[in-house]
């Protein structure tokens, strides 16, 4: 039971970071947040699938997450 739990934990921390860093990258991509300043990332269209593709993991791990019981 403990180590089901554990699983649950470690899922939905990655579904969580992977969905935040995809919608960074996305938008870094678009051009909408230019944070870092310096970031090599800031209107490069190609970021913006790379981060489409990390959102879709991210929910994807979060919903695993839900369905182990």
């Amino acid at each position: 039971m403990a180590a089901k739990n554990a699983i649950r934990v470690v899922l939905l921390i990655a579904g969580v970071a992977a969905l935040a860093m995809g919608l960074l990258w996305i938008g870094q991509g678009l051009g909408l947040i230019r944070w870092p300043a310096s970031s090599f990332m800031i209107d490069e269209r190609r970021w913006t699938l790379y981060g489409a593709v990390l959102v879709v993991a991210g929910v994807l791990l979060i919903a695993r997450n839900r369905r182990i019981r």
